[in-house]
């Protein structure tokens, strides 16, 4: 008998599938926007919103009513299943910090997928999967110029004339 599988199986082998659903939406959060195949985008999405989802619930709205003690217990246990999902402390630290604040006041729906023409190859239906309410690609830019700068020290360039002016003497 014929039974309805739970899991998109997108010709894949579950390890495969897994580890390509976990890049697709690493990518997400990264660049709020990727393009794909319709069937690849519909999974990834509901894997966002799950992961979206998650991060939400740190917020203190949501842990209002909790003693200090369950709070970080909570805390900690959704950031632990963030990292074990995701596996990148820079999307998570993004997650928490940034894409959970954006999205406090919306219940659900974090993500939308926009069709594109088909693949002329295969004539496979494309898409493309973002954000609802993403920053554009130049406020991105500039966001990690910001962040290149403050991080990376300016490196001191040593004075090579001065001591080979000194070995010609």
């Amino acid at each position: 008998m014929n039974k309805r599988n739970k899991v998109k199986q997108l010709n894949r082998s579950a390890d495969h599938r897994k580890a390509m659903i976990q890049n697709m939406v690493i990518s997400l959060l990264r660049h709020e926007r990727i393009e794909s195949s319709i069937a690849k985008l519909k999974v990834a999405r509901s894997y966002a919103e799950r992961v979206i989802s998650r991060a939400k619930r740190n917020l203190d709205a949501n842990l209002a009513n909790l003693d200090e003690k369950k709070k970080q217990e909570t805390i900690l246990h959704n950031t632990r299943y963030l990292h074990t999902h995701l596996g990148d402390q820079e999307i998570v630290n993004k997650l928490l910090s940034d894409l959970s604040n954006r999205y406090a006041s919306r219940v659900g729906g974090y993500t939308r997928i926009i069709r594109l023409v088909n693949r002329q190859s295969d004539n496979t239906e494309m898409g493309i999967l973002e954000l609802v309410d993403r920053k554009t690609q130049a406020e991105l830019k500039d966001e990690t110029k910001q962040k290149r700068t403050k991080t990376a020290p300016a490196k001191a360039k040593p004075e090579k004339k001065e001591k080979k002016a000194a070995k010609a003497k």
